[in-house]
């Protein structure tokens, strides 16, 4: 039997929508990441990111402790890059966070650290990956703090894969970032690559 194969130019490929220009796909992203901006400076919300790129791994080695971060999976090289183009990316805008809250695990202080030159633990954003039972207190205690920032006003928070899933029942790329407003709804998202 022989196979077609169609082929389609990039002219006929744009018509039918199937292909942007990557000039086209540049000014998307910066479209999206003035309306990421504009959101984050309007306040009241929280801009939750997961710790940037790490070693390959899931979750953590068997034994680890939160005192002692050689016992954890850590940032890579392009995590701990990653992490100072975030920060760079909020300086350039002017973006102060009233608060930077991390996850007690070194990979979150680490990313929070590099990019905001400062952190403050809160448990509440600790990984729930193999501690599942204690998801829903913590979701809850993310959501009352939610409620409690003021318009003007936005906070960082540093956390994992697993609490920004249960949150905003979306799942974030390691360095991803998700605009969560007051009522615990997911408003943009933005990539740091």
């Amino acid at each position: 039997m022989m196979q077609r194969r169609i082929f389609l130019s990039a002219t006929s490929a744009a018509a039918l929508g199937l292909w942007t220009s990557p000039l086209t796909q540049a000014q998307t992203q910066a479209s999206e990441a003035t309306a990421f901006a504009r959101l984050v400076a309007q306040g009241g919300c929280a801009v939750l990111i997961r710790h940037a790129q790490t070693e390959s791994g899931i979750g953590d080695p068997p034994g680890y402790r939160l005192d002692n971060c050689s016992s954890q999976r850590q940032l890579s090289a392009a995590g701990r890059a990653q992490s100072e183009r975030l920060g760079q990316w909020f300086a350039a805008r002017q973006l102060k966070p009233s608060a930077v809250l991390s996850s007690q695990w070194c990979r979150c202080k680490d990313t929070a650290s590099l990019a905001f030159g400062r952190v403050t633990e809160w448990t509440a954003l600790n990984s729930t990956f193999d501690q599942s039972a204690k998801q829903p207190a913590q979701t809850s205690q993310l959501r009352e703090r939610l409620r409690q920032i003021q318009p003007g006003q936005f906070e960082v928070w540093l956390t994992h894969q697993v609490n920004m899933t249960d949150l905003c029942r979306e799942y974030p790329a390691m360095g991803e970032a998700f605009v969560v407003d007051g009522a615990a709804r997911l408003a943009s998202r933005m990539a740091f690559g």
